[in-house]
């Protein structure tokens, strides 16, 4: 294995949502004010495009207005856009969009709707590897068919713009085998095994429910980092209620009703998407009511 350099995406980056109008549109408004809210509250970065974000239920105007919007809101911090679609073609028409508007890197998963050959999974990632901006490759094994292990990211060490992995397999594990096996940096993706993932040489963390905590998970963030292991332990604990819904099919809605909670209503989800049922509202307004006073 060659030297580590220092990490391009330490700190935290929010998976950020796509706020909605009464009437379902996004609001471009209040998107700008939630990314600029969270940067103001410490966070490093934001993640546009996303599961968060709704990608797959806009419409290609309005998932390069969201886009946009985001790169405008966030000046001179560094934004990560989501480039996800069916075909490979459409993904590199985002990544490609991407670059236009000034992104920092991009997250791509791996082909979504089947299951690819090593070839094709290869082909796909250097069609985005020749777009030029650095990408961090979203191994979500729940949510697709590829499982994107160290022997995979093996197979795709020449292309020289894959630079990170968000571990998101639920496998606290694969983090020592990544830093192990590849040169990769990797950013835990998964916000109820965010501290394990620390720990064990994650340099960053790609986050969901930080939309509702920024300051609460910048602290998190920092404790960890700095080795205050009871500290850092303690707060996780007293968050965990609320980071449990990142690795739900109800993350989107959680975090909109936590924001709402808050005082910062993001308005509702597109369907599929349906409100959160009353069970989990209790949870959550549970869960808020717990936080640590500032």
């Amino acid at each position: 294995m060659g030297e580590r350099g220092a990490p391009k995406f330490p700190g935290i980056y929010v998976a950020i949502v796509t706020p909605m109008t009464a009437a379902g549109e996004p609001d471009y408004g209040r998107l700008t004010e939630h990314a600029q809210w969270l940067l103001a509250e410490g966070v490093d970065g934001l993640v546009v495009s996303g599961t968060c974000g709704e990608y797959a239920s806009l419409d290609t105007d309005e998932r390069e207005r969201v886009v946009e919007t985001v790169l405008a809101a966030a000046g001179t911090h560094p934004v990560i856009v989501g480039v996800a679609a069916p075909a490979t073609r459409a993904v590199v028409h985002w990544a490609t969009h991407a670059k236009a508007h000034g992104a920092r890197a991009l997250m791509a998963l791996p082909p979504l709707l089947y299951r690819p050959t090593a070839e094709e999974v290869e082909a796909h990632f250097a069609a985005i590897n020749a777009v030029g901006l650095p990408i961090i490759a979203y191994n979500n094994t729940h949510d697709t068919p590829v499982d994107l292990t160290p022997e995979v990211f093996a197979s795709l060490a020449h292309l020289k713009n894959l630079v990170a992995v968000k571990e998101f397999s639920g496998d606290v594990r694969r983090i020592s085998a990544l830093i192990a096996q590849t040169e990769l940096e990797v950013l835990g993706g998964a916000d109820d095994l965010v501290l394990e993932s620390l720990l064990m040489g994650a340099t960053g963390w790609i986050a969901g429910l930080t939309n509702v905590i920024p300051r609460e998970s910048v602290h998190l963030y920092h404790l960890a980092r700095a080795g205050r292991l009871e500290a850092a332990r303690d707060l996780y604990r007293t968050l965990l209620p609320l980071l449990r819904y990142d690795s739900t099919p109800l993350l989107v809605q959680a975090i909109k009703f936590g924001l709402a909670e808050r005082g910062h209503d993001m308005g509702g989800t597109r369907p599929p998407r349906l409100p959160l049922a009353p069970v989990h509202q209790t949870a959550i307004r549970a869960a808020l009511a717990a936080l640590p006073a500032e």
